[in-house]
């Protein structure tokens, strides 16, 4: 009798209202009755409607009253597949239609009023049923694949989240079924996998294509790779077959471990999974040793690229990129604690006593934290296997380094990422050193040099670099400086190379680095003094100070004639620096300025240039009294007495007063100059072939005069002649 009264004419006569008291009958007939036939029924008259003249509230009424019928079916543990088909089959259809909908937002509204009844009713079945054995497999079809890459925003946010729910959904049975919860019965376990199959389908399409978008993607696709890349390590089986023989590993490699991936995206989806014991011994079982290194080479990148996707200007940033970036810093902040709980993180920290304090140091500082205590922990090591095996980790952890940093350099900016570039690299050449010293990591360390300080755009002179370049390269110059001489000290077979790297380097950036005149020269203290004062080892410390005076030398001490070079105070200055700051003068010092220094007081009569100079000659004399040793105040006599037969032929009245200045701190010194200066008076003499000259031999001997008994008797000598 009931269904005598539904026609086809009262069925389209049906209002909403009237659609919405039909569903309410038969459902709840459907919950008394027998089920089957009362669906089969309804579906019949159903199929009386005109489907053009259906509006869109009333297909969503009709789609919610068929869910309602699949909940009883569950209730009842009926399969649903035929009902499930049927619905599905219409939601394939609605999402190739939102897909191809390009600009018509009335028709996208309406299509996803539909497709999100469907979300909603599939999410709400999964939620019900208990072991997901009654062919829910069949809700879950390619109209998926076809929805996802349509969705924006909030669309977009909704899927994702339903489909999380679903793979959370997939997990807990499968573990409830592994564990023997069910009783007697086989059916649930058999068709999980399923289930599970058909998840794989509708998600790991989308998941693979939007890895690699243009711009940082959704949080939830991050959660969402990562639920699938659990399901996959709990039913692997059924995962698809590009990602076979091994799906977990396949998916650690496409989300986790790609270097081509967004950092916000990796950082999010390794957070979930680092700490998963189950993982862990999958990749143990599977033989698969660099699975936590390759893990902390991905935090690197992840470090490194946190400014990637701001612009390079100096413009300020809005609201919503500060949002973003905050954001992402939380995530980098977790994904650091969790990366100090890696085993292999933990021995390391251990061996090289690294406090705790570390953990809760913002990511930046945790990574130099790290690359410290791997440089610590390599130094600390005593056999030969053990150091090899260290230098292949450590180049494991740090990985393309460069191609991490590239986007920075290729557009010279953002200031953060150039600052953060240079730091973290630079770090990273100070404190490895001793390993980019082994022959293994010695291309890296030249590919670092090209690319960071002595790439083409440097060694054009006339081409003045971008301010934030600058800026980076000045404030972390001297941690390339100081790695750079320890290898130069510790390398066999290139060790000429690598000195002639560090002379580069230096020649290159000293002079950008140096201010026009030395009265600036507080307001920021040159890199090279800077290196040249930080506390490294003696031999290290040498050799960066001869490579730099020889450098400083030849390239910004040289006259052009009697013509000084530019900048002539600041240069001076600088050494003057280094004297006082190291309070130490050494061999280089003497045989490589001392001449030069000695050159400027007969040269040039710039006040400041005269002063400068004749402080660094009177350290230099008193540094040679105070230091032990006979080398030093050997090199010292040869100096002076080259400069003497150099000079003292044409600016005779200078070369006394510089030596009158020298007495009175090192009569010795002078004393024994004697017999050079008294045969250089006679050859000029005898050069100018005027017989002896008076005004030359006044000044000498008023030189002599200071010089105490053996000044008395050279004197004498000359009076007697």
């Amino acid at each position: 009798r009931i269904y005598s009264k539904f026609h086809r004419r009262r069925m389209q006569e049906l209002t909403e209202v009237g659609l919405q008291n039909f569903l309410n009958l038969f459902l709840m007939l459907a919950i008394v009755a027998e089920t089957e036939d009362i669906v089969s029924r309804v579906l019949d008259l159903l199929d009386f409607l005109n489907p053009s003249s259906v509006t869109v509230s009333q297909r969503a009424l009709i789609w919610r009253g068929h869910f309602a019928f699949l909940l009883i079916y569950v209730e009842k543990n009926m399969d649903i597949s035929v009902l499930a088909e049927k619905l599905s089959n219409a939601f394939r259809e609605k999402a190739k239609e939102f897909l191809v909908t390009k600009n018509d937002y009335t028709q996208k509204q309406n299509l996803w009023t539909l497709l999100s009844t469907y979300i909603d009713g599939v999410q709400e079945v999964f939620e019900t049923s208990c072991y997901l054995s009654l062919s829910e497999e069949k809700l879950l079809n390619d109209g998926f694949t076809m929805l996802l890459p349509a969705c924006r925003g909030a669309e977009l946010s909704m899927a994702l989240n339903f489909l999380q729910v679903v793979l959370a959904r997939l997990r807990s049975v499968h573990k409830r079924v592994s564990q023997g919860l069910q009783r007697g019965n086989a059916a649930p376990d058999a068709q999980l996998p399923l289930v599970a199959k058909e998840h794989h389908l509708a998600v790991a399409t989308y998941l693979k294509s939007q890895r690699m978008s243009q711009v940082p993607p959704s949080p939830q696709l991050a959660d969402t790779a990562a639920g699938f890349t659990l399901l996959a390590l709990d039913i692997p089986s059924k995962a698809l077959s590009d990602l076979q023989p091994q799906p977990v590993l396949s998916m650690m490699q496409l989300f986790g471990w790609d270097d081509m991936v967004w950092p916000q995206l990796v950082s999010r989806y390794l957070s979930h999974l680092i700490q998963n014991s189950a993982l862990c011994e999958a990749f143990s079982s599977m033989g698969y040793t660099s699975y936590e290194a390759l893990t902390v080479r991905s935090w690197f990148r992840c470090v490194l690229q946190m400014y990637i996707d701001q612009p390079s200007g100096m413009l300020a940033k809005t609201d919503a990129e500060r949002t973003v970036g905050k954001a992402y810093m939380e995530q980098l902040t977790e994904m650091t604690r969790l990366i100090f709980k890696l085993s292999e993180v933990e021995n390391i920290i251990s061996k090289a006593h690294v406090e705790e304090s570390v953990f809760k140091q913002d990511p930046k500082n945790a990574l130099v934290q790290f690359i410290k205590a791997v440089g610590r922990t390599y130094r600390g090591l005593q056999t030969l296997p053990e150091k090899s095996a260290m230098v292949a980790k450590s180049l494991e952890y740090l990985g393309d380094v460069l191609k991490y940093v590239k986007p920075y350099l290729k557009v010279k900016g953002p200031p953060e990422g150039l600052q953060l570039t240079y730091w973290i690299i630079g770090c990273v050449v100070k404190f490895w050193a001793p390993i980019l010293a082994t022959s293994k990591a010695q291309q890296l360390l030249f590919r670092i040099v090209d690319c960071l300080l002595l790439p083409h755009s440097v060694l054009q002179q006339d081409k003045e670099l971008p301010v934030a370049l600058l800026s980076a390269i000045q404030e972390s110059l001297p941690l390339y400086l100081q790695g750079l001489s320890f290898i130069c000290c510790q390398s066999q077979t290139q060790s000429a190379y690598l000195n002639q790297l560090l002379g580069s380097i230096i020649q290159q950036y000293f002079g950008r680095f140096l201010p026009s005149s030395p009265t600036v020269l507080g307001a920021g203290q040159h890199p090279m003094l800077t290196a040249l004062c930080s506390s490294i080892t003696a031999p290290q410390m040498l050799r960066l100070r001869k490579t730099t005076l020889r450098i400083v030398n030849e390239n910004y001490m040289q006259f052009k004639g009697n013509t000084p070079p530019p900048r002539l105070a600041s240069v001076l200055a600088f050494i003057l620096e280094v004297l006082l700051k190291t309070h130490s003068t050494e061999l280089c010092d003497i045989d490589l300025v001392l001449p030069a220094v000695l050159k400027c007081m007969v040269l040039v009569n710039e006040l400041q240039v005269k002063k400068i100079s004749t402080d660094i000659v009177q350290y230099m004399v008193e540094g040679c009294q105070a230091g032990s040793g006979e080398e030093r105040a050997t090199q010292l006599t040869s100096v002076f007495r080259q400069f003497i037969q150099d000079y003292i032929a044409l600016y005779d009245h200078r070369v006394f007063s510089i030596l009158e200045t020298v007495a009175v701190l090192d009569q010795t010194l002078v004393t024994s100059l004697i017999p050079t200066i008294t045969q250089s008076l006679k050859d000029s003499e005898h050069k100018q072939g005027l017989g002896r000259n008076a005004t030359q031999r006044e000044a000498y001997k008023r030189l002599l005069s200071y010089l105490t008994e053996a000044g008395q008797n050279e004197i004498q000598k000359l009076e007697n002649e």
